[in-house]
């Protein structure tokens, strides 16, 4: 497969549940509310948007062999992105993310199930290496396993291709603390943030998350961008530092919001848009999937970005 000047993207496809109680939770018996699946997956997320904004995208990824995996594929085709060397794995389930949202729309609790990840293999990558050779960019995201973490890291060094990964969960973050020198970019929460370098800070301490933002950038990330919740983002790095203030309105999900963030920053860094600008089409591009019931706003596009775009 030939490809040119494309962003390449690693990780998790998925399935999403999401509920969100319309009465306070009781423990032991059922809740009424509201119940939707959509499609996930922090790559797969990031991979729609950049493909939505019009960046040729090809997306690394495995599911299983069930009705699930192929809507995913299937899905991905239509919006842009080549999923044309995803893994489909036999009497294997395509990977499941299940949240309980509160009644204002805020995470509470979330089980993953991404077994079936597990199929991409250092072997894989080295075998799609040429993919690397090409791509303009690399975004992963930490569900991968540490050896295939690993397996890319040695593929983007080799080929002098910027990366960017996202840390995903307090959980796997860790997994990136080894290659935080080999990231053009990261853009974790204030727990991952803990979780990658240490730093403690509460999310209304704006000084006290510039500062963990540039412990980043001191242990090697190129720019790193820490997300506030309601209290915005901040970000930093060698060249710049500043805060961008969180976009008011209803929530009606926030699911895949920091995924679009990421997607709408590697959007204009591709562009050549200064980092300050970049990150301000980042929060209003997850601003507005916030007020979508999907994971990926259907809608988006580049003229919505920047019609938006009131900050």
């Amino acid at each position: 497969m030939s490809q040119q000047e494309h962003v390449l993207v690693i990780g998790a496809s998925n399935l999403d549940i999401k509920g969100r109680p319309a009465l306070p939770l009781i423990s032991g018996s059922s809740t009424p509310g509201f119940i939707q699946s959509s499609l996930g997956g922090v790559a797969r997320n990031i991979a729609e948007n950049l493909a939505r904004l019009e960046v040729k995208t090809v997306l690394l990824t495995s599911v299983g062999d069930d009705e699930h995996g192929q809507r995913i594929l299937s899905q991905a085709t239509r919006s842009g992105i080549d999923v044309s060397e995803a893994v489909v794995v036999a009497d294997e389930r395509t990977s499941a993310y299940l949240a309980l949202l509160s009644e204002s729309g805020s995470l509470d609790f979330a089980i993953d199930d991404m077994r079936v990840i597990q199929a991409l293999t250092p072997e894989y990558f080295i075998a799609h290496k040429a993919l690397f050779e090409s791509a303009r960019m690399v975004a992963l995201d930490a569900n991968l396993p540490p050896v295939s973490l690993k397996a890319v890291v040695e593929l983007c060094r080799e080929y002098h291709v910027p990366l960017c990964a996202d840390p995903t969960s307090t959980v796997l973050a860790p997994r990136l603390t080894p290659f935080l020198p080999d990231l053009l970019m990261t853009c974790p929460s204030a727990a991952e943030t803990h979780a990658l370098c240490g730093a403690v800070f509460e999310g209304a301490n704006r000084e006290a998350a510039q500062a963990a933002a540039l412990k980043l950038v001191g242990l090697g990330v190129k720019i790193a961008i820490i997300t506030l919740d309601e209290h915005g983002v901040v970000y930093g790095s060698e060249e710049t530092t500043g805060h961008i203030p969180a976009i008011t309105g209803p929530v009606v999900d926030p699911t895949g919001a920091s995924d679009a963030m990421t997607a709408a920053i590697i959007f204009g860094l591709l562009e050549d848009i200064p980092l300050d600008e970049s990150v301000r089409l980042g929060v209003n591009a997850a601003a507005l999937t916030m007020r979508s019931r999907e994971s990926v706003r259907p809608d988006l596009d580049v003229d919505l970005l920047y019609d938006q775009l009131v900050i």
